[in-house]
């Protein structure tokens, strides 16, 4: 297990460091040094001068990725991508354009995003599995038929839809929970409840339909049956036998989510102004902070990395059968 769990670490390696050069090279593709300096000084007319010290006091006035005028090992290293990129495999990811530390940024906004994405991660996993059973246990009747329907239409309907029509209802006709705003501390419960309950909504159809078909290719096994054969209730099959049988394909869709539990919602945090790490990546993008944008897809990647090395890693716990060597 040890060395199953190192070698997978070490392949992440070349990994990270290909998207950090991909999403270094899109990043100054679409804007140079010179249109960020221009953009983030903020005036129609600026100087030669003042573009070169903007590049300056930021380390931009040098190579993107080979320093032709520097000798020996110097060519890669004295270069914006050498000086900016090894960094972020020590988790220090300087400062924004802004001036502010992006590390200690993206601590304070990750308790907003997590006080999102964790109840909306237990509680849309718990309400999608519990429907699609409901589904199988009911197959091939009129709740079935109609409950597929249901979440055929909730999956089709764009979630801006959910955002805009929850924050008109809730916020603005019933006057439960206030339509946008974030405050610390437990004042904070009734900025996310209604945050919270969207997104649960938006994503019960997809995931559920995705479950009941997972059960329904469960039910019809050869150890199912037998299990019936010998007088077990079907709420026990399903319970004791399906469940835990249909964990596998259940966690593998379950690791997708697991950046997106620390990342944040770029839509819902958005929408609902709360200061997370969605909307500081949005925010970023807007005001084309490359520092910014690159330390969110670099961890990013490392938490998808770290998922999926969970994942295979909690295989071993719900099937004794898979062994990781």
């Amino acid at each position: 297990m040890f060395a199953y769990i190192v070698r997978r670490l070490l392949y992440a390696l070349p990994i990270l460091i290909g998207v950090n050069l991909i999403t270094f090279a899109l990043f100054f593709v679409v804007n140079s040094p010179d249109d960020m300096a221009r953009m983030h000084l903020g005036v129609k007319r600026v100087t030669p001068e003042a573009i070169e010290r903007w590049k300056a006091e930021r380390g931009y006035d040098r190579p993107l990725f080979v320093n032709t005028q520097a000798d020996g090992t110097q060519k890669l290293t004295d270069t914006i991508f050498f000086d900016n990129s090894l960094r972020m495999f020590a988790f220090d990811f300087g400062r924004a354009d802004d001036g502010r530390d992006i590390a200690q940024e993206i601590r304070d906004r990750m308790r907003p995003s997590l006080a999102i994405a964790l109840p909306t991660f237990v509680l849309g996993l718990f309400v999608s599995v519990s429907f699609a059973l409901m589904l199988v246990f009911f197959r091939a009747s009129y709740l079935d038929f109609w409950g597929v329907v249901l979440c055929v239409a909730m999956m089709s309907i764009s979630s801006l839809f959910y955002i805009i029509g929850g924050q008109w209802l809730v916020s603005k006709v019933w006057a439960l929970v206030p339509i946008s705003g974030y405050a610390p501390g437990l004042d904070a419960a009734r900025f996310l409840v209604l945050p919270v309950l969207i997104s649960v909504v938006a994503g019960v159809g997809a995931n559920a339909r995705w479950y009941r078909t997972i059960f329904l290719e469960e039910i019809s096994k050869d150890y199912v049956r037998t299990a019936r054969a010998k007088g077990l209730s079907e709420l026990t099959v399903l319970f004791r036998h399906v469940l835990k049988n249909a964990m596998i394909p259940i966690l593998t869709g379950v690791v997708v989510v697991i950046p997106l539990l620390f990342m944040g919602s770029l839509i819902v945090e958005s929408f609902f102004g709360i200061p997370g790490l969605g909307s500081y990546t949005i925010d970023a993008i807007n005001a084309q902070d490359f520092a910014v944008v690159r330390a969110m897809v670099f961890i990013g990647s490392v938490l998808y990395i770290v998922g999926l090395l969970l994942t295979d890693i909690s295989y071993t716990l719900v099937d004794p059968r898979v062994r990781l060597e």
